[in-house]
């Protein structure tokens, strides 16, 4: 298997021709397409996470992973999404997966199983919409920087500076 850099646009075509339950996203950071015999046979969208919470700007989230079905596909794809991550200096990515996977290729992949998410419309009385996803229940999963841990805050004028310390290594 062979890792290529993608645009949004052909990876989005992909997605909407094979994707089981999502649609094309609209942004992203950066798209890994994983290719056998000169053909794609999946892709990786990365952008912000959705959850605002959880964008401190060093963390990033698959928003789309999908692939025709061939074996180790998904594995390789979220294994160079984080490989990716870090060599631009972010610590942690994460996605999100239906209640209902079993997660075996983030496991594959070094993922963590964080927590579970319940589902819910992103529809309220002050703004309706319609659910353009899933509303079932989701496990979120997530693969932290191995070799650094960084203090990231907004100075006065809300320009983000990064100050980075390796980690202790548990030897001493």
């Amino acid at each position: 298997m062979d890792l290529i850099p993608i645009s949004l646009k052909d990876a989005n075509v992909f997605v909407e021709g094979l994707h089981r339950h999502h649609k094309k996203v609209q942004g992203h950071k950066f798209s890994l397409a994983a290719c056998k015999d000169g053909k794609i046979i999946g892709v990786c969208i990365v952008g912000r996470p959705v959850a605002r919470g959880l964008d401190n700007g060093l963390r990033l989230e698959i928003t789309r992973l999908c692939t025709d079905g061939s074996k180790n596909a998904c594995s390789f794809l979220y294994g160079a999404a984080a490989r990716a991550a870090w060599a631009l200096g972010y610590e942690a990515i994460g996605t999100y997966i239906l209640a209902s996977e079993n997660g075996a290729s983030l496991k594959a992949s070094g993922y963590k199983f964080v927590h579970n998410v319940k589902g819910r419309s992103w529809t309220c009385p002050s703004r309706p919409r319609t659910d353009k996803r899933p509303t079932v229940d989701k496990q979120l999963w997530e693969k932290s920087r191995p070799c650094c841990r960084a203090a990231h805050r907004r100075d006065e004028d809300g320009i983000a500076n990064m100050n980075v310390a390796m980690q202790e290594d548990d030897n001493g």
